[in-house]
């Protein structure tokens, strides 16, 4: 590989902006809550910035190495068995929040489901790889649908229905991608629509969730409360927003406001500037992002590619819309700005493995000696790039 990478300057400025506006606005959302619970108003900035320094490092390295090498049956299925171990180990620990989703040791914690997160992208950009031509058999889709099943119950039964359904989503965006056939993906979107409705009947605490959701003002100091405290944070921010550190909220008012409903601290302290200009950088985010893979130099890249946008813009629509109250609420963070190494680490990782394919990009476009090329998907087969697909010419 080309020691000179030319890396897509947009899509790396908007994904450090991100960071870096995360570390500050977590300060903002947990300094009377750090001030009383740990003793020190800077606990939980200390830990994001060492978490963003850590992430942003992780980056770099990502940006420097080739994507290709993921492309190995060796790290591809070594990654799935981690996660799975890591997913089956959480119920060796103690519940936080009535849930087993942490590993804590040595003071420091982790949440095997963010990691699941890039396991399936990367499990589902390589099956589909070598499936190239196959995408019309059944052959192809059962592998997307175990893996992707597999883990999704492993973090159900966490309990956590949110970040299945983020895997869900994952598997539909880059089997769509990939070109398999529409009554495969309607056969799984089926079934799991049903099992989904059933999580929410008969599980009592998330049918009073889809009540409040439905009506939070009808119990607003209970199954209501954090919605109405999240909305009434929104409202009272205005056009221009209250100021920075001047927010209400995060004194004890709204629960998790440093996590998963950091935007509503974002919207009552910098107003509805401050949540469309973080609107902007993920839609900035996602143009560079697919830009990127949808010229990437081979059909890995390309699934790989949408599979990390499409999950990094999946997640943060999921994270607004329960703070704005279009969906039920669910423990998703927003990324790159909510708090939280376990989730913060693994993306910008992702993020950096999605800018070394736009530096192929660029490095195929140049054709400089020694730079990668677009790659034969078989013998004596030629490849040929559409906008959503790559297909499969001659034999």
């Amino acid at each position: 590989m080309s020691r000179r990478l030319r890396v897509d300057e947009w899509l790396f400025a908007a994904t450090v902006g991100l960071t870096l506006f995360g570390v500050v606005m977590v300060y903002s959302a947990s300094v009377v809550v750090a001030a009383e619970e740990q003793s020190n108003p800077f606990h939980y900035l200390a830990r994001q910035a060492l978490w963003a320094t850590i992430g942003l490092g992780v980056m770099l390295f990502a940006m420097r190495c080739d994507y290709e090498r993921l492309n190995d049956r060796r790290i591809v299925y070594g990654l799935l068995a981690v996660v799975i171990v890591l997913l089956l180990a959480v119920f060796a620990f103690p519940r936080v929040n009535g849930a087993h989703r942490w590993i804590r040791l040595f003071g420091f914690s982790m949440q095997p489901s963010e990691l699941a997160k890039f396991a399936l992208v990367l499990f589902l950009a390589r099956h589909l790889e070598r499936q190239a031509g196959e995408e019309h058999r059944l052959r192809t889709f059962i592998p997307c649908v175990l893996v992707t099943g597999a883990l999704a119950f492993l973090i159900v039964i966490e309990p956590d229905l949110g970040t299945a359904l983020m895997l869900l989503a994952t598997c539909l965006i880059v089997c769509f991608v990939a070109g398999l056939r529409a009554r495969y993906l309607c056969a799984l979107l089926f079934p799991a629509a049903i099992g989904f409705a059933a999580l929410l009947v008969f599980v009592p605490w998330r049918m009073r969730r889809l009540m409040a959701f439905l009506d939070p003002w009808a119990d607003p100091q209970g199954a209501g409360y954090q919605v109405v405290q999240s909305l009434v944070g929104l409202g009272s921010g205005g056009v221009h927003g209250l100021g920075f550190a001047q927010g209400k909220q995060k004194m004890f008012f709204l629960p998790f406001a440093h996590s998963d409903f950091i935007f509503a601290v974002v919207g009552e302290e910098l107003g509805l500037v401050g949540t469309l200009a973080v609107l902007a950088a993920f839609a900035l985010f996602g143009w560079r992002g697919l830009r990127a893979a949808l010229d990437a130099p081979d059909r890995f890249g390309l699934l790989l590619g949408v599979g990390i946008v499409g999950q990094i813009l999946t997640q943060a629509f999921f994270n607004m819309s329960v703070v704005l109250s279009l969906v039920p609420t669910k423990g998703i963070p927003l990324p790159f700005v909510s708090y939280g190494g376990s989730s913060l680490v693994p993306l910008l990782f992702s993020t950096g493995v999605l800018l070394n394919i736009s530096a192929r990009r660029h490095a195929e476009r140049r054709g400089r000696p020694g730079e990668v090329m677009p790659v034969d998907l078989g013998s004596l087969k030629t490849v040929s790039r559409t906008p959503w697909r790559w297909q499969v010419r001659g034999s």
